[in-house]
């Protein structure tokens, strides 16, 4: 199988070659590992290489799953792999060696997949860049010096160069949406619930966090989603059922929709003028498509929740670290861990446990706020960021001026972050770029539940305006 053949594909038609007989996934596997030899030296996208994992895995032969013989990759964050480590992009982490699988990974295994390598994270997902002092900086395949996003730029930075058409990522404040944004992807945010994260945990970050994928197209991502989305015995909850697999979503016709269209900042960051037109045209594209648009705000009092959502994340990023010193018999200290990490590590223990109840209770109280607005629209549409992707360095944990550090994560999570503390279903369609050549995305945001028409909407756009074909030109 030829190279060129191998990225002309998305993961399901990958799949249908290995399912027809037309290729074998010994074949794929040598076509993403060429790609990973030319091009990771460039972008570092994949610093744990499973290569032996993942032929021992096509020596025993694959799970008949729907995407049986695709590569795929893991982010290194949390997700676990028996006999692989996992070190959540930070230095004391940096032996840990699981012994067993996450309920994710069974599921990825049982839908045939070949993972062949965990995709690089910054620490702990903290923020949405993909830097770190364990692993180094992340590039965006589109332009040298531009951040690939994150938390999830690693998986993000890897399909759009051709590496592979999917990969794995997880979002806790845009950490799937904003790297899709900046490398040109389609991500998709699943509803709070969707998807497992046990054994080890029954949510992430008090439920702001959740597990899917970067795609090039929408049917990989609702194929994903099917593979993985059913309800996990012993969970503490789960989003409403889907009505039918999303793969039949993908192509169905969504009817005339009521879309909000808004362009200022849930967090009121200033938004960029690339991001305002990128959301603007792709309104104006739903019109064109027969959808009822108009303007509209969705008001909210956004600086009690970001301090909300900071005291949360804090709290869980303590817990983990000093469960890791136990394990190690010895403290935790500075050199251990990142600068605003250990600033993160050392503010929070002054947070009282009445304080942490009451920031809980503001981010459920969020949802209301969202599913409110939405009973008037079945979709908003929004920027996906307040600004292009930011050069390097800017948002990494290890960057000495944190005043320009905070102001660049909330650019980058202007739009995101309030989804993440709803539950609601969100994702970064890519159907802009600006004058530097750089990916713009625009977030669509849907009702608890329903990514139903998440996908069929994004079917009509990639329809509408197809961005397959869009190869970064790796600089």
């Amino acid at each position: 199988m030829s190279i060129a053949d191998y990225e002309d594909r998305d993961a399901l038609g990958l799949a249908e070659l290995v399912r027809t007989g037309a290729a074998k996934p010994e074949e794929l596997l040598d076509c993403a590992l060429a790609r990973l030899a030319e091009r990771d030296p460039k972008i570092n996208a994949v610093p744990i290489r499973m290569i032996d994992e993942a032929r021992a895995a096509i020596a025993r032969g694959l799970p008949d799953g729907p995407l049986r013989g695709v590569p795929f990759l893991l982010k290194d964050l949390h997700l676990l792999w028996k006999g692989v480590r996992t070190t959540n992009g930070c230095r004391l982490f940096a032996d840990h060696v699981p012994d067993h699988d996450s309920e994710m990974v069974r599921r990825y295994k049982a839908a045939g997949l070949v993972v062949f390598g965990k995709s690089a994270s910054p620490e702990f997902g903290l923020t949405t860049t993909t830097e770190s002092k364990l692993f180094g900086v992340t590039k965006n395949p589109w332009k040298d010096g531009a951040t690939a996003g994150g938390s999830s730029g690693g998986a993000a930075a890897a399909v759009a160069a051709g590496i592979l058409p999917a990969a794995n990522a997880s979002d806790g404040g845009g950490s799937i949406r904003v790297p899709a944004s900046c490398c040109g992807l389609f991500g998709l945010k699943p509803s709070r619930g969707r998807v497992p994260f046990g054994p080890d945990a029954g949510e992430g970050w008090n439920g702001m966090s959740t597990i899917h994928a970067v795609t090039r197209s929408v049917r990989d991502s609702a194929a994903l989603l099917d593979a993985v989305c059913a309800p996990e015995r012993g969970a503490p909850y789960a989003a409403p059922p889907q009505a039918r697999p999303y793969l039949d979503e993908v192509g169905a016709a969504p009817g005339r929709l009521r879309i909000a269209l808004q362009t200022d900042a849930f967090n009121g960051a200033p938004v960029h003028a690339d991001c305002v037109d990128a959301a603007r045209a792709t309104a104006k594209l739903l019109g064109e498509l027969g959808h009822d648009v108009r303007e509209a705000k969705l008001d909210l009092d956004f600086a009690p929740l970001g301090d909300a959502t900071r005291i949360v994340i804090a709290a869980h990023l303590r817990a983990t670290l000093e469960a890791r010193g136990e394990a190690l018999g010895r403290a935790v200290v500075q050199d251990d861990v990142e600068n605003l990490s250990w600033f993160m590590f050392q503010t929070v223990g002054s947070v009282g446990a009445a304080e942490y109840a009451k920031a809980v209770k503001l981010i459920h109280q969020s949802t209301r706020a969202v599913e409110g607005f939405l009973a008037d629209f079945d979709l908003l549409v929004t920027p996906t960021m307040a600004g292009p992707p930011s050069p390097l360095g800017r948002l990494s944990l290890s960057n000495p001026d944190v005043p320009a550090f905070l102001a660049g994560l909330q650019e980058s999570t202007a739009f995101s972050q309030l989804l993440n503390a709803s539950g609601n279903p969100a994702v970064s369609v890519p159907l802009a770029w600006n004058a530097d050549g750089l990916p713009i995305g625009s977030q669509l945001v849907a009702r608890f539940g329903d990514e139903a028409t998440l996908f069929r909407v994004g079917a009509q756009l990639e329809d509408a305006r197809p961005w397959f074909d869009r190869r970064a030109p790796l600089w």
